[in-house]
């Protein structure tokens, strides 16, 4: 493989080229947000934001309940662990070649040409737009249960709420240039997120204190337990995956390899420990009637369930940014919004342009508002192929020289086991949404 100009740390005018085995070039351009900007600490809380958002108060619904309780544990252990393991090797390669990759597709790109490169996109593009896709319904769903706390009229439907969800998400997302500018945003998340993660977890408590005998059995017929336990698997992993570790990992200081490792670690301790707590609580408190959204499981005073539902959706806000900070990179860098961000140019063009995305992601959140479906899907199709198959392939191409033979046939193992469950998935994702497709409208209040 040929290299031509740059050194790969984004802060060059020129373009990087990458030439594929069929020199056909791959432009890389350098970005226009700020990279090599922050510490491991904040990159850790934008690791820790995306794994205790409000998709968290689902677990228990879309995770415990088609598993049950020991398969469930140990699959939330188990996928910790492997999840830990397939990001560390993408984020040992973030210096491969001599340069830095601040994209996956990039790095992709660099390892295996150009076809790869477009294919990763697509990939992430798929993910992360159906990832904020969930956010909207999430947030959407939240000012619901606020709604419903307050009012039985039912005049104002969920749809309803999702477009005002969209309509905050995109101002929030106007307002935010970049990743790196969360900074102050993300203490806020984190205080959000731990109010409705403790109030679920105490209300939780309660009742299941006063609620007689669960029933902890794994509800469906023998076949739809097959397809809805292939699906938990698609959720388990979604759980702890952002499919964008490289644009997270362009915005920390050097040494970025050593500092991504503390960053993962600090997620993978510290940030999962609340996760477990709400999706154990809350499936030993409601058993197989827990509901996807654990909220609206709860009983206890209106005004605190009110400010946890308020917390998940404001927190929903923030980290609907981080999934769409991607995209604002690519668009931001490939028509030139440099500068200050309160420029007239580069404010219209996020008015428009970002606001535009939005509107799409929010049409979408409000057609087909199926959580456990988008997680599925959005897990089988694009998570597993991103940060297990990719991430194990690519480590095994970049390092073969310096791997073991026993090592070489361990990374193959993980591609084709996890290539067969994503296929897997894949199909249980797609009976499970058309199983839902008869009972929920398009624009369902649900």
């Amino acid at each position: 493989m040929e290299v031509n100009n740059g050194d790969g740390v984004g802060h060059s005018n020129m373009s990087r080229k990458v030439i594929d085995e069929e020199n056909s070039a791959v432009v890389i351009p350098e970005t226009a947000h700020q990279i090599s900007s922050d510490s491991w600490f904040q990159v850790g809380f934008v690791l820790t934001t995306g794994i205790n958002s409000a998709y968290v108060l689902g677990y228990s619904g879309t995770i415990m309940v088609p598993l049950g309780w020991v398969p469930g544990v140990i699959g939330l252990i188990i996928a910790t662990a492997i999840s830990l393991y397939a990001n560390s090797l993408v984020a040992k390669l973030h210096e491969f070649g001599g340069r830095r990759h601040i994209r996956y597709r990039d790095l992709a790109g660099f390892i295996y040409g150009r076809k790869a490169y477009s294919i990763t996109w697509a990939l992430q593009y798929v993910n992360l737009f159906m990832i904020n896709t969930g956010y909207i319904i999430l947030a959407g769903s939240a000012l619901k249960a606020i709604y419903v706390l307050f009012s039985d009229d039912h005049v104002m439907k969920l749809p309803y709420f999702i477009a005002i969800s969209g309509f905050v998400c995109a101002l929030f997302g106007i307002s935010i240039p970049h990743l790196s500018a969360l900074r102050l945003w993300l203490g806020v998340s984190t205080v959000l997120s731990l109010i409705y993660i403790v109030v679920a977890f105490v209300l939780s408590v309660k009742d299941g204190i006063e609620a007689p005998a669960r029933d902890y059995s794994i509800p469906g017929t023998t076949t739809g337990k097959i397809f809805t336990t292939i699906g938990a698997s698609a959720n388990l992993v979604f759980a702890f995956n952002t499919g964008m570790l490289p644009e997270i990992q362009a915005t920390i200081k050097q040494p970025v390899v050593s500092n991504m490792m503390k960053a993962l670690y600090f997620q993978f301790t510290a940030g999962v420990l609340p996760m477990y707590a709400v999706t154990f609580i809350g499936y030993w408190a409601y058993g197989a009637s827990t509901s996807t959204y654990l909220l609206s499981s709860v009983s206890g005073p209106v005004w605190v369930k009110a400010l946890a539902n308020i917390s998940a959706f404001l927190q929903t806000v923030i980290a609907l940014h981080i999934f769409a900070s991607p995209m604002y990179e690519y668009l931001d860098t490939k028509f030139g919004i440099k500068g200050s961000p309160l420029a007239i140019r580069n404010l219209s063009f996020r008015i428009g342009v970002r606001g535009g995305y939005l509107t799409i992601n929010t049409l979408v959140a409000a057609l087909l508002p199926f959580l456990g479906d988008f997680m599925s899907l959005t897990g089988a199709i694009s998570t597993f192929p991103l940060t297990f198959i990719l991430a194990n392939h690519m480590y095994l191409k970049a390092r073969h020289n310096k791997l073991t033979s026993l090592q070489k046939l361990w990374h193959w193992l993980n591609v084709c086991f996890f290539g067969l469950m994503s296929i897997a998935a894949a199909v249980s994702a797609l009976r499970l949404i058309a199983v839902d497709s008869k009972t929920y409208s398009v624009f369902a209040d649900i």
